[in-house]
């Protein structure tokens, strides 16, 4: 009988077993002895053994922060707070949602090794490591800044890709993004939905995710395992993401599933993620292991799930070097991808890069930060009055609403698909001669579309 359920096969994954003993348990304390935050709980990954009230007083709050925060937040503990809240930039890392979207191709040529391998179960093994790979940019705790609506972000030069995304709805937050290059197709909707615990918040992907490998025409689509940010207020932020992710070819019917383990006492099965290919009868073929913050390996397997006789593990894909002490725990690729360097000829003023409060930010000045970033949104709020009194709808530039709804797990979702403007737009301006050697960084950014804002 083939192992359906890498959480509960044996064989290769028994020696796992003890690590999932307390699924989803971690050293956990509430923090009654702290006046005024009785009953929310610090959950330590390490499970160390020193006083978990000392353990709850650390993190990035001072005293003062963490007072008004929480006097802020309590009244919404159970609901979905995606836009419901203004947060304080001191929580923030130099990033839009729309960057963070392209942070996942930091290794996209194992997409390339996919579009290229005939073995279509080897497929399915580089794709799900490159899915994997962002995980690593997942453990940290830094906020980013949400898009403006009309916002945009665009990267070349990496790995032959053009990227483009937008925020394409502001009530919900969604975002949409498409990559290209000579191997792939990848394309995303992005929305989630949460819910606040009080000192954890629960994150789920609502989204819809393709990718298209152009060789044979195969279309792969992602479901994620939701997310949790632990320690928002009391203790040292940390993020797990429990549960399986499934890959599926939608072309043939073969299948990856991964589960991620929850971190258990005193950090056992945390980063581990096990599991195998499937062939479309649900056959296991290939049995995948490793850590989300390290790198994943595979080895051939029988139909009971046990590694073929002559066979050993292999190493698909490995975290790169990263920079030591770096203040947000940065890899090289974030720091490209905030860069212009990574920046096309003639930059859409509407580019993440050219936030004044994200800019401000990178340099160290948390008060001009929060000064441009509430200014932003006014400036949002402003827009929206002005656009609902003229009667007009917002229509992102780059992508079409369609009327496909995608059901999830967790939700509908409204679907937006690409509409190849922006190819013709970047390749209208990378073959003209007149465009003029600028300064990008005195770009001002503008992403609004309604612009009187006067007329409201």
């Amino acid at each position: 009988m083939a192992p359906n359920d890498p959480k509960q096969s044996g064989g290769f994954f028994a020696s796992m077993a003890s690590t999932l003993t307390n699924l989803g348990s971690a050293m956990t304390k509430s923090v009654n002895g702290i006046v005024g935050y009785e009953g929310l709980e610090v959950i330590n990954p390490d499970g160390s053994s020193e006083d978990l009230e000392d353990e709850a007083r650390k993190g990035r709050w001072k005293q003062e922060d963490r007072d008004g925060y929480w006097k802020l937040m309590q009244k919404y503990i159970g609901s979905d707070v995606t836009s419901l809240v203004t947060l304080p930039v001191l929580i923030f890392e130099p990033m839009t949602m729309l960057q963070k979207m392209a942070e996942l191709m930091e290794y996209s040529h194992l997409l390339d090794l996919a579009d290229e391998c005939e073995d279509p179960y080897m497929r399915l093994v580089y794709a799900s490591s490159f899915f994997i790979s962002v995980y690593f940019a997942f453990q940290r705790t830094w906020k980013p800044f949400n898009p403006i609506l009309g916002e945009t972000y665009e990267m070349v030069n990496h790995g032959g890709i053009t990227f483009i995304s937008e925020q394409v709805s502001h009530h919900p937050p969604m975002s949409a993004g498409h990559a290209e290059n000579e191997h792939f197709i990848y394309d995303i909707t992005s929305k989630v939905k949460t819910k606040f615990l009080g000192n954890s918040i629960d994150i789920y992907p609502v989204g819809r995710t393709r990718l298209t490998l152009k060789k044979d025409g195969v279309v792969l689509d992602l479901a994620p395992p939701p997310t949790k940010v632990n320690n928002l207020i009391f203790g040292r932020t940390w993020v797990d993401s429990p549960g399986d992710m499934v890959l599926t070819n939608l072309t043939t019917g073969d299948k990856v599933v991964l589960y991620f383990q929850p971190c258990g006492w005193f950090g056992s099965g945390r980063y581990e993620v096990d599991g195998y290919v499937y062939n479309s009868a649900e056959e296991p073929k290939i049995l995948m292991t490793g850590k989300w913050n390290e790198s994943m390996s595979y080895q051939p397997c029988d139909s009971e799930g046990e590694p073929l006789p002559g066979t050993e593990l292999k190493e698909a894909w490995r975290v790169a070097d990263v920079p030591e002490n770096d203040k947000f725990q940065y890899t090289h690729f974030a720091h490209k991808i905030n860069s212009f360097d990574t920046a096309p000829k003639k930059l859409l003023a509407s580019d993440s890069r050219l936030r004044p409060d994200r800019y401000a930010l990178e340099q160290g000045d948390l008060s001009k930060a929060g000064f441009e970033k509430s200014s932003l949104e006014e400036r949002q709020r402003a827009e929206k009055k002005n656009r609902v009194a003229k009667g007009q709808e917002f229509t992102p530039r780059w992508f079409d609403k369609t009327d496909e709804v995608c059901p999830t797990t967790w939700d509908d979702l409204e679907v937006y698909r690409y509409n190849g403007k922006y190819t013709e737009h970047r390749a209208a301006v990378d073959n003209s001669d007149s465009v003029e050697a600028i300064d990008i960084k005195s770009i001002e950014f503008n992403p609004w579309q309604y612009e009187n804002l006067a007329a409201a």
